[in-house]
């Protein structure tokens, strides 16, 4: 189908890149990406995803938008307090661009159903805020065969990852169990500024476009660290390990299966 005049005036700066052009716009008008959490992370990559006119754009979470929210979770507004998270998302993404079909899926995912739910889209993006979210969404995108973006941020730091399936470690490689309860600070505990938020969300946005267009290099088999205070990046490479139990040679997870859940961790935002 030929864009219409007023969406080649909207994506415009998009068509002018040679690693975009018509083709490239018509590759993010067909692509399905779900964004799981609709907060520090996932509001700034709904809202670049939105914008750049990617054509399903499905958001989860369960919670509604509460005030302190605001500081960091910029797909909201004051106005918003008290609503659903995934349609205040749907609302602000579609006044950006009506172009875009949002999917709304207000929900806890776990076990029982993100199997479902990840099986319509592309390529999916954990703005989750704890670990055990953290581990289901891996496994459920290994076993799956998704490729997905990680990522986690607290205090002045954040970090991400892409996985890939065939193409390098998953997060479970890295990183085998979730830590034990009360290990490590909550985000509720530690605190974080907002705009690390925005840095590594609109990142994770990036790695879903590149895909998308099979375009640069995603950050498969490394992890991408940022520390604000020091403005230092740095790129970590990732051992792929033949032993994990989700994508190794001899997997012992053949389904997703839920951990305690808890309230907010290392990854929160």
């Amino acid at each position: 189908m030929a864009f219409t005049d007023a969406q080649l005036e909207r994506y415009s700066r998009h068509i002018l890149l040679s690693e975009v052009g018509v083709k490239g716009q018509k590759k993010l008008q067909s692509a399905k990406v779900l964004i799981i959490g609709a907060g520090g992370l996932g509001a700034p990559a709904a809202l670049y995803l939105a914008a750049a006119g990617v054509g399903t754009i499905g958001i989860a979470d369960a919670d509604a938008v509460d005030l302190s929210n605001l500081q960091r979770q910029v797909i909201h507004a004051t106005p918003d307090v008290g609503k659903a998270k995934v349609i205040s998302a749907k609302e602000t993404m579609e006044a950006i661009n009506p172009d875009v079909t949002v999917n709304a899926c207000r929900m806890f995912v776990n076990a029982g159903n993100v199997m479902d739910l990840i099986s319509g889209y592309d390529f999916i993006i954990d703005g989750t805020d704890n670990f055990p979210a953290k581990f289901l969404i891996n496994d459920a995108c290994v076993l799956g065969k998704k490729p997905f973006s990680h990522a986690g941020i607290i205090r002045f730091k954040g970090q991400l990852t892409t996985y890939v399936p065939g193409q390098g470690p998953c997060y479970r490689c890295v990183f085998k169990q979730p830590p034990p309860p009360d290990a490590v600070p909550t985000c509720r505990q530690a605190g974080v500024i907002g705009a690390v938020g925005g840095v590594i969300g609109s990142l994770q946005a990036m790695e879903a476009v590149k895909y998308i267009l099979s375009k640069g290099d995603l950050l498969t088999g490394f992890l991408l660290t940022y520390d604000a205070l020091k403005m230092d990046f740095r790129k970590i490479k990732l051992p792929l390990d033949k032993s994990c139990a989700v994508c190794g040679e001899h997997p012992a997870i053949l389904a997703p299966f839920d951990y305690e859940q808890a309230v907010c961790d290392l990854n929160g935002h």
